[in-house]
């Protein structure tokens, strides 16, 4: 949008400094009108007139023709806030290379959304039919304060998770950090149930095999929506293979305990989604927007890991982790 603006004003500049040369040239033919001798130094004095014009003219127009590429100079460069347009979205910053429209293009590779709408509808229907009732019902008669519990428990139980994938990243200060954070939260916060680590401010970040596969340079993957999984890339498939051997959850033994805590997982889950059901309900095409805030959010969370600068607190994941979803335990 800067380099149009830019282009438009060069265009006007360029418009404004051609009709500034038209008046000299115009003025011309009034030299050749004959005058009494008494009125020939007015005409000479009115015919000279117009040169000093179109100098200040052409001095006008090539003033504004500086400022014009001075002003496309400074648009070229990145603000701090296209800088984190940049982290968000994964692709250059806004007027750094004038490609932010293929960046976003190339950010959403969906050469399968035939397939993935298909999917999309049976998972809808999975979640209209089971899981919104179930979150609804949980919501209304679990308190608040018991829910809020739930969900730190299943945040600590991933820390280990985190700590892995932080270690093989290279982030061993993340890592220190996580264990901190694991270790303060399943003693003083009985199990994890509370999160004193919080407010102790130590961060809280959540990592997966995914990410570390996106760190090591799998950059670009083509997006694919599992059944139930939801929404993942390629990489993110392969991720999961990578996840499960290191899910605490999943190492439990006695099914019912695992598979009952892996169903309060997933209701919880779905319960922290209810504040978007409105956006994606009134939604034009709800799959594309599920599609792309997804896409955006996982290029967020792998910039972010590469660039490694910052220490705010990440937010829960927005897909079903490994650990949620009753599954065999392959590694038996």
């Amino acid at each position: 949008m800067k380099l149009f603006r830019t282009l438009l004003l060069l265009l006007v500049v360029a418009l404004l400094a051609a009709c500034a040369g038209k008046p000299a040239r115009d003025a011309m033919p009034a030299t050749t009108l004959v005058a009494p001798a008494a009125t020939e130094p007015a005409a000479d004095t009115a015919a000279a007139a117009p040169a000093p014009m179109q100098d200040t003219a052409s001095n006008s127009g090539a003033t504004q023709q500086d400022n014009a590429a001075a002003g496309a100079s400074d648009a070229t460069a990145p603000t701090g806030a296209e800088d984190d347009f940049a982290a968000l979205y994964g692709g250059p910053a806004p007027g750094s290379e004038g490609q932010n429209g293929a960046a976003a293009a190339s950010m959403t590779y969906d050469p399968w959304e035939k397939y993935n709408r298909g999917v999309h509808r049976f998972n809808n229907a999975v979640d209209r039919t089971v899981a919104r009732p179930l979150a609804t019902a949980y919501v209304n008669v679990v308190p608040q304060f018991a829910r809020t519990g739930v969900s730190n428990f299943f945040s600590n139980l991933r820390s280990p998770l985190t700590m892995v994938n932080q270690v093989l990243q290279g982030h061993a200060d993340d890592a220190w950090d996580t264990l901190g954070r694991f270790l303060m939260n399943s003693t003083f916060g009985i199990g994890g149930l509370f999160d004193p680590a919080s407010k102790a401010m130590v961060p809280k970040r959540s990592e997966d095999f995914g990410q570390t596969l996106g760190a090591w340079g799998w950059r670009g993957s083509r997006y694919v929506e599992l059944p139930f999984f939801g929404p993942r890339t390629v990489r993110d498939v392969f991720g999961l293979a990578g996840d499960i051997p290191l899910s605490p959850m999943r190492q439990i033994e006695m099914d019912k305990v695992r598979i009952g805590l892996q169903g309060l997982q997933l209701v919880d889950m779905r319960a922290q989604l209810m504040a978007v059901d409105s956006l994606r309900d009134t939604a034009v095409d709800e799959y594309a927007l599920t599609r792309d805030a997804w896409l955006q959010r996982r290029t967020y969370q792998i910039e972010k890991d590469l660039r490694h600068g910052g220490k705010r607190d990440d937010d829960d994941q927005p897909t079903i982790p490994v650990d949620a979803m009753p599954m065999p335990n392959w590694g038996d």
